[in-house]
This record gives C-alpha cells, structure tokens and sequence, in this order.
C-alpha cells in the first residue's frame, strides 16, 4: 500500500518548488471557494500565465503561483489588492488596461469575472492548506468513505410506534424520528395533499373537478389513483424532464462567445422528456446519452431517438466562435467530464485536471483516463465558418435513405454538368461571330455560365438534404478528435503533455480497463460501467435526487457532492434501501415516486411543531413536510393555467433567424426572447443572457449543472407580479374567465379561489374579496370610467391580487 502523501506548500499541489515566503498553514477556506479556485482560478492560471510567471520564469520580476507572490507584486507592485479588484493591477492587466496579460489575446469575459470574484472574496488560495494525493490501497479508500463502500440492503429498522408505518419506507423514518426524540406531525389534509402531489409530478396546480373527484373518492387506494393518474400524464415528462435538464445545463445555444443558436437541440430536451413519460429505466437512460449511436436499433424511430439522446454529450459548452486548430477543446471535454461526474456519480472528477485530487482519493490519471473517452469522440458544431454550414451535426436518416438522397444529388449534379457544358458550347459559338448582337449575346451566355457554376458548386457544399441532430459521433484517425488514449496535460496546460493513460473507469470505482478489441472511442463500455449495479454512486445519486424534488431536499444535502467535503446522509440506510429497491424494481424512476409518495412520511402536514423545532430545526429527520415556493416554471404555468391561456402542446423548433444569416461576433452575439403560451420547459433558453421571468425567480443557470435551485424572495419579484405586460395578460384573460363561468361576484370569488388555491374562500375571505371589489368599483366610478370597463378592470385587479398572494407561489 502506498502511503498517503502530505504536500505542505501552494507549489506542492502544482509540482514546483514553493517560492520564498511562502504562507503557512492558515484557516481552512470554506468548501465553496475552495472549488471556485480549483476549478475556476488555479487552471485559468496555470493555463494563461505560469509559463512567463512561474517558477522557470518571472517576466517583469512578477510571480502569479502563489497567494504571496501575487500579493508582492512585480516591477510595477503588488499584483493584487485582496477585496479590491478594481485596484488590483492582475485586473487591469488582463483587461488589457496599460500592460496586456496574455498578451496575445484577451482572456473570456467569464474568466475576467472569475479573477475579479476571487480576488473580491479574498484571493484565498486553498492550497496552504496540507493537501495529500490519494490511497494506493484502493479497498481501503472504499472502507474509509460511506459513498464508496458497496451498496448494502438493510433490514427494517425497529420502531416504538408500530402501526405509524404505511410501508416499508417510514420504518426508517420514524426510526431516525424517534431516535433523536422527536414525533411525526398529523397527516395533511387532503386539498393540500392533492395540489402537493400536482405540483410534484406535473408542476401544475389540480383542476376543481380532479380535486372534487378526489375528496369525493372514499376507498383505499384514492391516492393511489390519484397518483398512477398524474404519472401517466403527458405533463409528468414535461416536468421531470425539466429537473433533468437543470442537471445537463440544457440550453438552445453553445455558450460561445457569438451564443450560437443550436436549432436542432430541442430535440434532445423533447427526448428526454419522452424518456421520462415512458419510464425509459434509469440506466438504460444513462447508456443511451453517452453512447446511444453505438447502441443497436430495433427499427428506424429507435436509431433516431438514440442518436438524439446523445444531444447531452453534444450539449457540452462551446468556448470560442469558430473551430479550428486554436480552439480549446481541452475546456469542452473538462465541461463534460464535470457535468457526468457531478450528475451521475456525484463527485467532483474535474478538480483532478491539474492535479489529484485534494480530498478524495480520484488521481490525475484518473482525469485523463475519462478525458480519452471523450477526446475520441466527434463532438458538433453549432457556430458557422465562412460558408454559413455548421459542422458535424449527425443525419437522422437511415444509411439507406441517405444513400438515396445522395443518389438523387448526384442525379441533380449531373444534370447541372450538363447545362454548364450546353451553355459554355454556346457561348463558345457566340464568341467567334462579329456582329455586336451575337457578341452581347456572347457575354449574356458568359454570365449565365457563371451563374450555373455557382449553382453547381453551392449544391455541391451543401450538407445532405436529411433530418440534421445535434449529437456526438465516434473520433476519426487523424485531426482533433482522434480515436485513442490522452496523455496527461502537466498541470493542466494542453501543451505541456505527460505520459499516455489509457481508458479505463476511475480506479476507486473499480478501475475496468478498455479492452483492446474495443476500436472506436469506448463510450459503450464507459457508459455500462457507469450503470454497473456494483457501483455505488449511480443509483444512491439519483434516488437521492427523486426524494430531494419531493422533499425539498436530499437525505444528502449535498446532491452533487458525494465525496468527503460533502454532507453524509442523514438517513444513510433509508438510503442504500432505495438505492436497492431502485436497482431491483428495474431502475423505474416512476416506481420509485410510487414507493415515496404512498409512504406516510410524504403525506404528513407541513405544520411547525414548537418542540420538535427545538431539537431539529432544520427538520433534519423529517418529522413534517416542509412547505416550499413553487419554481419559477410552476408560477408561471399557473399562471397561464388558471387564465384559461396555456397552451399544451409541445412547442417544437424555435423561431431562430436563417442560419445563412448569421453574424453574431463576440461584440454582436445572438440575444433574443420569444414569447410562448406554452409550458415553461419549452422557452428558449440561453447561456450567454438568461430568460428575463426565470432568472427573476430564480430559475437554472444554463452555464452550469444546477443540483439545488435558490430561492430568493426579492422587491423585482412582487412588482413584476403586480406591472408586468405578461402578468396583466394573465390577470385580463383570468377576469375573463371568471366573468363567463360564474355569474354573480359570489360565485366568482369562490371560482377564482378554487382555481388558484384548490380550496374555497373561508367567510372572511369572502366578504373582504366583497369589499374590495366594491372600493374598487368606487374608485373607477370616481374617476370616470365607464361600467362596462368597470367590471372588466375589477377583476383584473382582484386576480392581480391573488397572483401576489402568498398561497399562489407555495405548496405545503
């Protein structure tokens, strides 16, 4: 067994020789900026500057490897000013303010961001802290962290209250509840427990009429149908497949500096929500994104769906606006790498690019034994060349069907020939003759000549007339995505290489090598080790992942973070029990809602309980349901639900302008927001700018993967409600509405509550919704307006004041 080892300085974790005066061990900086260097800062670094500034070499007496370094400064002083950016010269210079690092090209504007960020939080540089690379005796590393030792299958626990359980699920519930002394709240009532179970599956409210049939249902199972009824619903995919989409960074551009549109992307967003509504089983779902083109075909709808699912691959973040030899790949293959290890195994693989990893045992060699996997794949284009065609996008037609359309090209080319020859003949007859009509006619034939050629050669360049995907293909032999092994990159500088590692899965999880009959670039192989039952990430992960969306959060609140600077579960066997049963049950993500939502844990009240509150704040152990605001998605497909306005049909391709008119540039890049009346997963969403209503309530950043979405409450939020043009479209076609269904204000004011909230106005409720409507009434009157505007305006003004309410955004 190798020992672990103790690197003490900055320069330890790089490889050099730390400079003089190198800080000692401090404080250790928080988990968060301890990812944010090593993942945003230290390779930006290593990258663009330690080659004139670094150990070998001090450009202007300046060194930028190390905190101390940067703080004393070169010729021109102190590079940087912890907590003042603006001040600090690393800033100016890299904005190519007076001296211009790099000096060659600008660095990203994500990348100035970055530096400025880092340096306004403190410029820490985690690495005074003793660092160590990792475990040699790989079993060991298993035994000593609970999210790499094998998945185990538990055996209900003993509890005092035996006739609380519902099934085998509150056993360990109420195990953990009575454990730490603690009691379970009362069952919820059964209004809030339909729209809660709604909103879950579908992220829409329940209509009047399902929430009537509902109470009215006085067997057993009411529930249960309640539930089998909202997971065969088309809106089931449409909002599981959203929480996927947070986890992949979904968006219809690159990212690039220009934002490219992708056209064809929605088509992997419309696939995944497929998968979801069809209980596609969770690993094969997982195969199919990774390596669906080199999976077999049961006909042809088959191999198009499986080349559309690897649209999560292709989706990987663009980072310069054309391809060529100066493009850094190195950053696309990182971006995927992080996404699929953070998505599917919860685990941060890509803080090993530069160097092993800090805290858990995944190596260097590890990094770029995935990198290879992905190096040897052919990756797509969205952003255009000279010609205005992107490049590498996969045709959807079967090979018979392109060998066809090539056949009819080659059909429609020869014919073009022989034009061109008809008309340089004549035009070779009518230069030869004198008079001045043969010779205009000379030159009329002369440009109609050229013209055809032009014809030609644009028939000639352009891609097959087929069904285009956006979506990944096996590497070639030669050029930038050639098949084979990579070679480490010396702390991370794709052109300082070390030596080759083969492709094989991280070491800690088991270390299965490639074998060598495999000839294309391995992702099969890759994609069946990952969904292997024997390791142990996979299906903790994600039913992790299915009791954080129906609970508010995880029972590891660290979603993304399985290794030792994340948070270990806080029931660990209910974990491994699901992870079993997920595994068992055919990786059915909709078995896995049934087992939690029929449980009594899922159906207990939200209601506080002064002494449990004491003991478990946080409601760590689950003694109620947490009460939760709805997503930005959900406010606003309630939105246009309960104005009558939403439209439920998929949405299809979005509105972009002609791609042969596409001239977006870094100063000029593509921005646009199209308006739709239909769900919310269906907007056009972008990297470089995000859509205006989902970023105001908190929606996913597209740039990275989003485990766990913010909630902020803000002053933009409510007056948004109260004076956006969507939102009085809403409220005008809600005032509509409830005007045609209820004839009387009585009967309006209960509609209008039934429709927001699910339930009736109590007596005060109605008679002060009564006598709002009169002093608005009173006020219209007073200024004029007409009777008819009277009673249109008055409730356009009470459904404005039901869409701020508290009760229309939160679900208990």
């Amino acid at each position: 067994m190798y020992r672990w080892k103790i690197l003490a300085g900055v320069m330890g974790l790089l490889g050099m020789v730390p400079p003089v005066g190198a800080e000692q061990i401090k404080p250790a900086v928080p988990p968060s900026q301890v990812e944010f260097f090593e993942v945003k800062i230290r390779p930006l670094l290593a990258t663009h500057c330690f080659r004139c500034h670094g150990a070998e070499k001090q450009k202007g007496g300046l060194r930028v490897d190390s905190a101390t370094a940067l703080r004393q400064g070169g010729d021109s002083g102190p590079a940087i000013l912890p907590g003042k950016p603006k001040e600090s010269l690393l800033l100016r210079a890299v904005n190519h303010e007076g001296p211009k690092m790099p000096p060659k090209s600008k660095l990203k504007a994500e990348e100035v961001a970055a530096l400025s960020q880092w340096i306004k939080q403190g410029a820490s540089w985690p690495a005074t802290v003793p660092t160590r690379t990792v475990e040699r005796d790989w079993e060991q590393a298993r035994q000593n962290h609970w999210a790499f030792r094998p998945v185990v299958d538990p055996p209900l626990p003993a509890v005092r209250d035996k006739d609380w359980p519902r099934n085998s699920l509150d056993h360990f519930v109420l195990a953990r509840i009575e454990q730490h002394g603690l009691h379970p709240v009362e069952p919820a009532d059964r209004h809030s427990l339909i729209r809660r179970a709604t909103y879950d599956l579908t992220g829409l409210p329940p209509t009047p009429e399902e929430i009537d049939a509902f109470l009215a249902d006085e067997s057993r199972d009411a529930f249960v149908k309640v539930v089998d009824r909202l997971l065969a619903s088309p809106a089931y995919g449409e909002r599981w497949g959203r929480h996927w989409l947070d986890l992949v960074r979904y968006a219809d551009t690159a990212g690039d500096n220009s934002d490219y549109p992708v056209p064809q992307l929605y088509k992997y967003r419309d696939w995944v929500i497929r998968a979801f509504n069809r209980d596609k089983p969770y690993d094969q779902f997982l195969r199919e994104q990774l390596a669906g083109d080199l999976m077999p075909a049961s006909d042809a709808q088959d191999r198009r769906d499986k080349i559309l699912s690897t649209g999560y691959l292709a989706n990987a973040h663009r980072f310069g606006s054309y391809e060529d030899a100066r493009y850094p790949w190195y950053l696309t293959i990182e971006d995927t790498i992080d996404n699929l290890g953070r998505t599917v195994l919860g685990l941060t693989i890509n803080c090993s690019r530069c160097h092993d990893h800090k805290f858990d045992p995944i190596t260097q060699e590890d990094y770029y034994a995935l990198y290879g996997f992905f190096q040897s794949t052919r990756y797509p284009w969205a952003g255009t060349e000279l010609d205005k065609v992107p490049k590498n996008l996969v045709p959807l037609a079967s090979p018979e069907e392109q060998d066809r359309v090539r056949a009819e090209r080659k059909k429609r080319l020869a014919h073009q020939d022989a034009e061109i020859k008809r008309l340089e003949g004549e035009q070779a007859i009518a230069s030869k003759a004198r008079d001045a009509q043969a010779k205009k006619r000379a030159e009329g034939l002369t440009k109609a000549v050229r013209e055809a050629k032009k014809v030609r050669d644009r028939l000639a360049k352009e891609p097959l007339p087929v069904e285009l995907a956006y979506a990944v293909a096996e590497g070639e032999n030669k050029g930038r995505h050639k098949v084979g092994s990579a070679r480490v990159q010396i702390k991370g500088d794709p052109e300082r290489l070390g030596k080759e590692v083969p492709r094989r899965f991280p070491l800690l999880l088991g270390g299965q090598s490639l074998p060598h009959e495999v000839k294309g670039s391995g992702r099969l192989e890759l994609a069946r080790w990952l969904t292997d039952p024997a390791n142990p990430l996979t299906a903790r992960v994600m039913v992790n992942r299915v009791w954080q969306y129906h609970f508010g959060k995880g029972l590891v609140q660290t979603p993304n973070d399985f290794g030792k600077q994340g948070r270990p579960p806080t029931h660990p066997q209910l974990l491994d029990y699901l992870a079993r049963r997920f595994i068992a049950g055919g990786w059915s993500v909709k078995a896995m809602h049934r087992l939690i939502m029929l449980s009594r844990s899922y159906q207990m009240s939200s209601r506080d309980d002064a002494a449990n509150a004491r003991l478990d704040v946080n409601n760590d152990f689950l003694w109620r349901f947490s009460r939760r605001r709805l997503d930005a998605e959900s406010i606003r497909d309630t939105l246009l639900v309960v104005s009558g306005g939403l439209d439920r049909t998929p949405a299809g391709p979005h509105p972009f302008p002609a791609v042969p008119t596409w001239n977006f540039t870094q100063h000029n890049p593509f921005k646009a927001v199209y308006d739709s009346d239909r769900r919310s997963v269906y907007l056009m969403t972008q990297r470089i700018q995000r859509h205006p209503f989902l970023a105001l309530f908190d929606g996913a950043d597209t740039n990275a993967n989003v485990a766990v979405r913010a909630t902020s409450t803000t002053p933009l939020q409510a007056l948004y409600l109260m004076n956006d043009p969507f939102v009085h479209t809403q409220a005008r076609k809600f005032a509509a509405r409830l005007r045609a269904e209820r004839p009387k204000d009585a009967g309006r004011i209960d509609r209008a509550y039934r429709l927001a909230f699910g339930r009736l106005p109590s007596d005060a409720e109605r008679s002060e919704a009564l006598a709002f409507l009169d002093r608005v009434r009173a006020r219209l009157q007073a200024a004029g307006v007409s009777p008819p505007q009277q009673n249109a305006r008055i409730w356009e003004s009470f459904a404005r004041g039901l869409f701020l309410s508290n009760e229309f955004v939160y679900v208990n």
